[in-house]
């Protein structure tokens, strides 16, 4: 019947049609603005322009990326990674075991290579020695067993790098560094990735951009894709933002060093007892991520509810005891208006116990520092290697079950030096016309399957 083929003809154009709107595109440019550091350890140059011998899959598993393969021996003390063949740094030099040991010599204060003399720096790595052992082989030892390595590699921190003769880092991902305008990052595409070549032509990432200008520029279309804070989130909500949110991947801790008034647990663990999280999380944060005592997420640890998180004045007063109120100051790190919020709250609360804590001038020492500490890691154990390492709490994991698990977590914040208080999510506002974006499990975004609607 001629009006069933009309109809039926009809039908495949709107399919097609819809097909073609939704079909990726390549070309453009696609504008990111972000309050920090784009090159930071965590930061989302560093993810678009360089690559980790791992990767975590959605599971938390370490899955290949530079290394295909690995096998370890000697109870997990020696691991051994196989690199991709053929892969090619942005300036068309080979990928091998050499120039990965070179990056991660260059990167860590105590590794050790027999063809290479450590450079200065801060990073503590988890291994000792790190050497080639063939062309496409490099091999790992450590001091101790080190069952989450592959998945520890993940972090971007260890991603693999190397500097052109003007300093500009170079890698092996899908973007590469082109410069700077008006003093906007510039990263166009690497045609040659091992990935594939990613649809979008080029990325403009505006650093140190306020979070009143970010809003605006995305809403005037000055900016593709803008970051969306916890206590604003539900805000960008109501304003029927197009928002991607992760899970709670950033901790909230006040660290107290053992020293001065400090000194004996007692009195830390009074100024513990005396934090109001709820307040934080009610007020400050206005009810985003979660309430913790732990240094791993519930969703991760299986565990973090064990921890206490209610607050007990009365007994924070009995243990600081006639402690003589020496003036305290509270820094935060890194700084904004919110955390200063959440300090001056928590300066609040350690006064009802009877200390005499206050927000700290900039630049001022401090007896206490409230910090933001990002997660990058989703396997559990590695999770809590890599928080113990970031607050540089000294405490071995003896397994990956949970039992061990929760016995170092235990161990680690006996001393009350370190006192989580929130699990924050990472969000960010994207336009319309962004195509097949998703956020990485740590809360970033992964650009190189995006796409731009109506780029030519």
């Amino acid at each position: 019947m001629l009006w069933q083929a009309a109809i039926s003809g009809l039908l495949l154009f709107l399919a097609l049609g819809a097909s073609a709107r939704t079909r990726p595109h390549y070309g453009g440019t696609l504008r990111i603005e972000v309050h920090g550091d784009a090159w930071a350890p965590d930061g989302l140059a560093r993810r678009l322009v360089l690559d980790g011998l791992t990767d975590l899959s959605d599971t938390g598993a370490a899955q290949p990326a530079l290394a295909v393969q690995w096998s370890q021996t000697n109870h997990n003390q020696r691991w051994e990674f196989h690199l991709r063949p053929w892969v090619r740094f942005q300036d068309g030099t080979p990928l091998n075991a050499e120039a990965v040991v070179a990056s991660f010599t260059a990167l860590c204060a105590n590794s050790a290579s027999p063809n290479a003399t450590n450079a200065a720096s801060e990073t503590e790595c988890p291994w000792n020695a790190v050497y080639a052992a063939g062309p496409l082989d490099i091999v790992f030892t450590t001091d101790a067993p080190s069952p989450d390595l592959p998945e520890l590699l993940a972090q971007t921190r260890f991603a693999v790098s190397k500097k052109d003769p003007s300093g500009v880092l170079e890698g092996t991902g899908p973007f590469q560094v082109s410069g700077f305008t008006n003093g906007a990052l510039m990263l166009t595409a690497y045609a040659d990735c091992w990935q594939g070549r990613p649809f979008l032509d080029s990325v403009e990432i505006v650093q140190h951009r306020s979070q009143r200008d970010q809003w605006l520029d995305l809403s005037v279309g000055h900016a593709d894709i803008v970051q969306v804070p916890p206590e604003l989130l539900r805000q960008a909500q109501q304003q029927h933002m197009n928002v991607l949110v992760s899970g709670p991947v950033d901790l909230l801790a006040l660290t107290i060093p053992a020293q001065g008034v400090f000194k004996d647990v007692g009195m830390r663990r009074s100024a513990a007892l005396a934090v109001d999280r709820a307040a934080l999380y009610n007020v400050i944060f206005q009810k985003q991520g979660e309430i913790t005592a732990g240094l791993l997420p519930q969703k991760v640890s299986g565990y973090a509810f064990l921890f206490a998180t209610d607050r007990d004045l009365d007994r924070a007063r009995a243990m600081r005891g006639g402690a003589f109120p020496t003036p305290l100051g509270i820094g935060t790190e890194p700084g904004g208006a919110t955390m200063r919020l959440a300090g001056e709250r928590l300066a609040l609360n350690l006064h009802e116990a009877g200390f005499n804590a206050r927000m700290a001038p900039p630049g001022k020492p401090t007896a206490m520092d409230l910090q933001l500490v990002h997660l990058e890691e989703t396997n559990p154990r590695a999770a809590l290697d890599e928080m113990l390492a970031a607050f540089s709490l000294n405490v071995t994991v003896n397994g990956t079950g949970p039992q061990a698990l929760w016995q170092a977590e235990s161990s680690a914040l006996k001393s009350n030096t370190v006192v989580p208080l929130l699990w924050l999510p990472r969000a960010w506002a994207i336009d319309e016309r962004v195509r097949d974006i998703r956020l990485s499990p740590d809360g970033e975004p992964l650009l190189a399957d995006a796409s731009l609607e109506g780029a030519k």
